[in-house]
């Protein structure tokens, strides 16, 4: 659990500063699931510069509570939660200071979006909460008023937690878990989790990764390792102190995720994935006569496949149905191997092509929309598919035919916008296995959007 935090001050000299203002949400990682704002009677006199900045004056602070007034409730919102603000050494250090004027001792374990932006969105000209969000296309309101400012963060640190593929976040918010949470782990673990579609990592008491899962409903994904009887799962039981997840929107993601984060992280209890997770591909090719033909081949021996498929005969179904969806020739297709016409053309499926009777560029037209249709090589393209929220989206980004990553978009101009869609992707490795996934995923969803530029 973390807790996101904004403060104002009265500016000042260095540890004689007041509070002016406070903003604190709580968020589990994926929602807000309490807050707190207050204005804050500091006590003292506001410095004209801070003034001109937030706002804020002195007859605004008049009635408002003293800092003793709303200590305790922001002890209750922030205990056992990790404190996040952007630039956390300024905010954690003025609540340790108002703190220590009441005689009590205030520590939390921190975290800084300054310095995690600076190692998971590199090259950005200013890492200043107002010039980055813009960058990452987050809309921010009421600009140096604490509420304004820390919803902003708490967008900009759900879009740091999509990209620390390594999950360093997460591992360290998990070890500080008290252990006498973990009593009756188990029943905990499921009425925390969600039925919906994502990633889980079960985590050990030293928050490390064992094991790593994708599935369209978590809970029931969850529920299933805790009751099976196998050797694996009741080893898994004794170890497991803790589950995080990721909600995707997506099987597509969720499947691009765990395969990537397993390889990543190296789960113990995650088989050693192979290095490709497919076995056949379909190539294109022309041949002597200038006809474009497809060929199902080992994968290992295609270099830019049209599409992949685990088994032999996933990959000769695929091209029964392109054969009959596109009127290709059964010859040109290797489903029918002759010298002379294929079956399909004595049935009038086919328009000759094996015997030279259609031309090649009359055959050739047809599957340029099969690789238009199926193919992503040499293509800057973006997918667009169901996000984890009403409103959002989610985004793959496919450059000159390489899968870049992914990420999220809640606004038409974050897609739309090249530069900041390049910002928010987390990137994901453009590997063999990736392909077969979207390509299998493209294959199966007639539906889903695709957006060339």
């Amino acid at each position: 659990m973390y807790a996101i935090v904004d403060i104002e001050t009265t500016g000042g000299k260095y540890n004689e500063e007041g509070v002016t203002e406070i903003a604190i949400y709580k968020f589990d990682g994926h929602e807000i699931v309490d807050q707190f704002i207050s204005l804050v009677n500091p006590e003292r006199s506001i410095q004209p510069f801070v003034v001109g900045l937030t706002g804020i004056n002195n007859d605004m602070l008049r009635n408002a509570p003293k800092f003793h007034e709303v200590a305790k409730r922001i002890i209750e919102i922030t205990t056992e939660c990790v404190l996040v603000a952007h630039n956390a050494k300024f905010d954690y250090r003025i609540l340790k200071m108002e703190y220590q004027r009441l005689g009590y001792t205030y520590e939390r374990q921190n975290i800084c979006t300054v310095e995690l932006s600076k190692k998971l969105i590199l090259d950005q000209p200013s890492y200043s909460l107002g010039k980055l969000t813009k960058s990452l296309g987050i809309p921010i309101t009421d600009r140096h008023r604490a509420s304004g400012d820390a919803l902003a963060t708490v967008k900009l640190f759900q879009l740091l937690l999509n990209k620390d593929s390594e999950k360093e976040i997460i591992k360290k918010s998990i070890r500080k878990i008290p252990t006498n949470q973990l009593d009756n782990k188990l029943i905990r673990i499921l009425e925390e989790v969600p039925s919906n579609v994502g990633v889980y990592y079960m985590h050990n008491e030293a928050g490390d990764i064992i094991y790593i899962g994708k599935s369209n409903n978590i809970r029931k994904r969850l529920n299933q390792h805790f009751t099976n009887d196998s050797h694996k799962s009741k080893n898994m039981r004794q170890e497991i102190a803790a589950v995080s997840y990721e909600l995707t929107g997506n099987e597509l993601l969720a499947l691009l995720k765990e395969n990537d984060e397993i390889k990543k992280n190296k789960p113990k209890y995650n088989r050693a994935l192979k290095k490709d997770i497919f076995n056949y591909a379909v190539e294109s090719f022309t041949n002597e006569a200038g006809y474009i033909e497809f060929k199902v081949m080992k994968s290992s021996l295609v270099e830019a496949p049209l599409t992949t498929f685990t088994t032999l005969k996933q990959a000769k179904n695929f091209m029964e149905i392109l054969t009959e969806t596109y009127g290709l020739c059964q010859k040109f297709t290797g489903l029918h191997k002759t010298d002379s016409s294929c079956f399909n053309y004595f049935i009038k499926s086919c328009d000759g092509a094996c015997i030279g009777e259609e031309s090649p560029e009359a055959y050739n037209e047809k599957v340029q929309e099969v690789l238009k249709h199926f193919s992503y090589l040499n293509k800057n393209m973006i997918i667009v598919d169901r996000g984890r929220e009403n409103g959002e989206k989610s985004i793959l980004l496919i450059e000159d035919g390489k899968f870049q990553g992914y990420g999220y978009a809640s606004l038409n101009h974050q897609i739309s916008n090249i530069d900041i869609l390049k910002n928010i992707i987390a990137p994901m490795p453009n590997n063999r296995d990736a392909q077969h996934i979207i390509q299998s995923y493209m294959r199966r969803k007639k539906n889903i959007k695709v957006i060339e530029f």
